[in-house]
């Protein structure tokens, strides 16, 4: 595999073998990379977690793999800003943003790889990933996002959050992208269905 610079990125762009919804600033673009932008979108984790005996023993309220609805995890309350809104995250907290960008890689040699910014970490902001975009991909990125800090971190949609690498495959792939999350809702609710069959039978 070869690391895409900025030339081949802008070329992939033009040919339609990488698309991004809205278009990216020229701001965005690195010498081997490009940079993503904050969406609109956060996930905060409820803060009521209950407990109850039942004929498991006691069993609290869990984030798992299986706590899903509609394509949201179902103990996260969402909050969609305005233009003009930001985003307090206090000390100790951890959330989901999503990327501004809808990303489709429709190239069967093309994946990403996302990065954190530098610049993001030093302000106690820690990017908790290093993922990678399969090819095949379509829709927004998720972002986990947890303040390291002591103080009060504000984010601003449209701010460049972390950074995505591209890399060219030395041959192409058969079958792309096929989790759960995909496509413009972001949720594809009958993917993954026999895994997590197979994970509640133990």
């Amino acid at each position: 595999m070869a690391i895409v610079v900025k030339n081949e990125i802008i070329d992939s762009i033009k040919t339609g073998e990488l698309t991004f919804k809205p278009a990216l600033d020229m701001l965005q673009f690195r010498p081997h990379a490009i940079d993503l932008r904050l969406g609109y979108t956060f996930r905060v984790p409820t803060r009521s977690f209950a407990a109850t005996k039942g004929k498991n023993g006691r069993t609290a309220t869990t984030l798992d793999s299986m706590a899903i609805k509609n394509g949201h995890f179902t103990y996260y309350d969402e909050i969609k800003l305005k233009a003009g809104q930001y985003f307090d995250i206090l000390p100790g907290e951890s959330i989901l943003g999503f990327t501004m960008e809808e990303l489709n890689l429709k190239s069967n040699t093309l994946m990403g790889i996302l990065y954190p910014r530098s610049s993001v970490n030093r302000r106690g902001l820690s990017i908790d990933l290093t993922g990678i975009v399969d090819t095949g991909y379509k829709g927004k990125l998720m972002i986990p996002l947890h303040n390291i800090s002591a103080q009060v971190i504000r984010l601003y949609p449209g701010e460049r959050i972390c950074q995505m690498v591209f890399e060219r495959l030395e041959q192409p792939v058969r079958e792309g992208y096929q989790g759960r999350y995909h496509g413009s809702t972001g949720y594809q609710p009958e993917a993954n269905n026999r895994e997590i069959e197979l994970i509640r039978a133990g």
